[in-house]
């Protein structure tokens, strides 16, 4: 049987186009997640990646451009001919809401269709209850949009909540009479939240949300498989692998703040009693400082460096352990570090990770590459951000594969 001509000119590697009725949605999903991935393109460059007929791939650039989803950029030229013009996202073509759920604040966010955080409103509390997440939610939701022209408001593609699962089995280590969290058992704020402002509502863990936002908004040519480790009040984490993210069968891979690491004291406990931000607000405490001004902001910290440092070291040592044991079952490319902190405090936190992860006996594996992640702080809010942005415009290219394979 022969292949259609588009099919016959795919070669190998990467998902395909197919020029089928009833399949444009799936073919401008492809290009606009090739221009998210790879940045501005011609014509022919999406004719060549995709397998699409240039034909095809003329209509679908046009009724991206009429719907104001993507836009031209400067003509190339230099070269023979006339100059090819690159065609890449409007950066207002859509906008999406995040919230992130975290065990001392809840940031509520509106970012554009390039990653760009246009508004953002914060709120602190001692700890999250369904209640408060919801009327926050609520209030700040109408705030942004009283602010937003009719154009604006109508495209926005949803809002995406990145929070802790089983935020009730958390009681003890955030110090709190039990039964003050268990009312999280029977609630689902999203269904709340979406009630109340008729948005659609998408519900990710936070710690994959956050791998999300590096592996959408990140720096576009990092590794194709690597482990995210994100430092909030817990450290938690997700997985990419061949450039996919992988929630897991439940959401929750990447569970890294679970692992059980040394203790430092000839022992084992779990990772997040030691790389986790509780554990500095604990010790800055211990210390007689002001320990809340831990969640003020994440650009600059005025604590005692000597302090600091002795947090991420332990933390380096906790995390390069985690490091070592998770590339014994996959082979990961690179480890991304990256949390609630100053770019310094990052920095130091990647050396010391390296400089530990390097002193591991490696018989028989590759040792990852250390790397800071590219998003900083604000990483789950933004892959909170990102699930309505890549449910409405993007492909899943991991389903893709998937059904591909069969």
């Amino acid at each position: 049987m022969s292949l259609p001509a588009d099919r016959a000119r795919n070669g190998a590697g990467g998902p395909r186009g197919s020029n089928l009725r009833g399949v444009r949605a799936h073919n401008e999903r492809l290009v606009l997640s090739l221009l998210r991935s790879r940045g501005e393109m011609s014509k022919a460059d999406l004719t060549r990646l995709t397998g699409l007929s240039a034909q095809t791939v003329s209509v679908i650039m046009r009724a991206l451009e009429e719907d104001g989803l993507i836009c031209r950029g400067q003509p190339l030229r230099g070269r023979i001919g006339q100059p090819s013009v690159p065609l890449g996202l409007a950066r207002d073509g859509a906008f999406s809401l995040g919230l992130k759920v975290g065990q001392r604040s809840l940031d509520l966010v509106l970012v554009d269709f390039l990653g760009g955080i246009r508004t953002r409103v914060t709120e602190r509390h001692r700890y999250p209850t369904p209640d408060t997440v919801v009327r926050f939610a609520v209030s700040a939701i109408a705030d942004i949009l009283s602010q937003l022209g009719a154009d604006e408001r109508a495209r926005i593609a949803g809002l995406g909540i990145a929070m802790p699962f089983h935020i009730w089995h958390w009681w003890r280590t955030l110090g709190v009479p039990e039964e003050a969290l268990l009312d999280w058992r029977g609630r689902d704020i999203g269904v709340e939240i979406g009630a109340a402002t008729s948005l659609p509502v998408q519900v990710q863990n936070d710690g994959t949300a956050a791998c999300g936002a590096e592996l959408l908004f990140g720096y576009g040519h990092g590794p194709r498989d690597f482990l995210y480790f994100h430092l909030g009040y817990f450290i938690g984490g997700g997985i990419v692998l061949n450039g996919s993210l992988v929630p897991g069968r439940t959401g929750n891979a990447g569970a890294i703040g679970s692992m059980l690491v040394p203790d430092g004291w000839g022992g084992q406990t779990v990772l997040l009693d030691i790389a986790s931000l509780s554990v500095l607000e604990r010790m800055l405490g211990e210390a007689g400082e002001a320990a809340e001004r831990l969640w003020d902001t994440p650009s600059e910290w005025h604590f005692p460096m000597p302090l600091v440092e002795a947090w991420a070291d332990a933390a380096g040592r906790a995390i390069a352990a985690a490091a070592a044991a998770a590339v014994a079952v996959y082979d990961f490319e690179a480890c991304l570090v990256d949390g609630w902190m100053p770019i310094p405090v990052r920095s130091l936190l990647v050396e010391r990770v390296r400089a530990h992860l390097a002193a591991i006996p490696a018989s028989g594996i590759d040792l990852p590459l250390i790397e800071a992640g590219s998003i900083g702080a604000h990483a789950r809010s933004l892959g909170a951000a990102s699930l309505p942005l890549s449910a409405r415009f993007l492909l899943d290219l991991q389903a893709f594969a998937s059904a591909g394979a069969g």
